[in-house]
């Protein structure tokens, strides 16, 4: 089961509840489930009891007593446990990790990407989300990305500007907007983050955008050369070294003669770094959510970074070493990589950035 069937299993449950009269709550949009917090257990947990319990007037962790059976009762779901105040902690057969890395390969770079609701995203259900940004070249790069990632999460959105880009802004930073001039009538998002401190454009279109996007819009970005160099000490550099050593090992596969095929990556596939990556992955499209809800690229930039650093231990431990024959295990640990490969390249387009396949 993947995240985003795990998502339908816990709302079928809360309709379910509902019908029955335990429950007297209008059923959400959606719910979020996510790898399990601090205390948590199992593969992923949701926080729908703690949604619903004012609507429902009941104390949260007796909402979840009451949504816990359904979901037990569920297919693919072997227990879920309460923590807390009505955390529902959910594991689920041994396939759920052979399941994530199959629904991100079939999805490719899209994986995460949401058709949205009928009404968009956030407020502005029914309405083209209107990004309007100051004549600045951080603002309109995040107003720029902000927009792809609303877009993949299925809003309408419309760019503006109170006057044009640049023309060297988008002669090197690709940076364009949908109109320039005042406000529109209707109330829009002003995007206004922290200008830069100097200017971006000497360190070309990927590192530039990066500098620009990496922080919050509260925070001062740094326009320096640490966005250029080839070292582990940049997050770019880790990013799209990352993407760049799955594309070499699937290459290098083929000239073994074995390709990807989602399974345990191991004996113990849930432990270690595979664990830890798998838990990354997973996380993606709750992020691309959340980073179009607000409005904020920085929190794509950064779970890129997770990602990357998640699997850069991981791996060197796809192919086969020295005399050793590729196995069903090595297959897994490919299709995992590939996975990564994909989570990273979807994430760095809708920044706008290059994804390379050699590094």
């Amino acid at each position: 089961m993947t995240p985003v069937e795990l998502s339908r299993t816990v709302m079928h449950a809360v309709r379910r509840a509902v019908d029955a009269g335990e429950l007297n709550v209008t059923v959400p949009a959606r719910a979020v489930v996510a790898p399990p917090g601090p205390g948590g257990c199992g593969d992923y947990a949701t926080s729908i009891a703690l949604q619903l319990a004012r609507p429902a007037g009941q104390p949260s962790r007796r909402v979840a007593e009451v949504l816990r059976p359904y979901l037990v009762a569920a297919d693919g779901i072997t227990d879920v446990v309460l923590t807390g105040p009505g955390f529902l902690n959910i594991s689920l057969h041994g396939t759920a990790p052979a399941d994530l890395v199959a629904e991100i390969l079939r999805h490719g770079p899209r994986y995460g990407h949401g058709h949205g609701r009928a009404d968009g995203v956030g407020p502005e259900s029914g309405r083209i989300v209107q990004l309007h940004c100051p004549h600045d070249l951080r603002a309109v790069v995040v107003a720029e990305a902000a927009a792809r990632i609303l877009r993949s999460q299925g809003a309408l959105v419309r760019t503006s500007c109170t006057a044009p880009p640049e023309p060297e802004w988008t002669a090197t930073l690709g940076v364009r907007v949908d109109a320039a001039g005042p406000a529109p009538a209707a109330p829009p998002v002003d995007v206004r983050p922290v200008p830069a401190p100097a200017d971006p454009l000497r360190l070309g279109r990927d590192a530039g955008r990066w500098a620009l996007l990496h922080p919050a819009a509260h925070d001062r970005p740094r326009i320096g050369d640490e966005h250029l160099v080839q070292r582990e000490s940049n997050p770019l550099f880790r990013v799209r070294y990352a993407h760049a050593r799955t594309r070499a090992l699937s290459r290098n596969a083929a000239d073994l003669g074995f390709a990807a095929e989602p399974g345990p990556v191991s004996g113990t596939a849930q432990d270690g770094t595979a664990r830890e990556l798998l838990v990354a992955l997973a996380d993606h499209p709750r992020v691309l959510a959340a980073a179009a809800e607000h409005r904020a690229p920085d929190r794509l930039a950064r779970h890129l970074v997770t990602v990357a650093d998640a699997a850069l231990p991981f791996l060197p431990t796809v192919l086969p070493r020295g005399g050793e024959k590729p196995s069903a295990a090595h297959r897994a640990r490919l299709a995992l990589a590939e996975a990564v490969g994909a989570v990273l390249a979807g994430g760095l387009s809708l920044l706008g950035i290059d994804a390379p396949d050699h590094l």
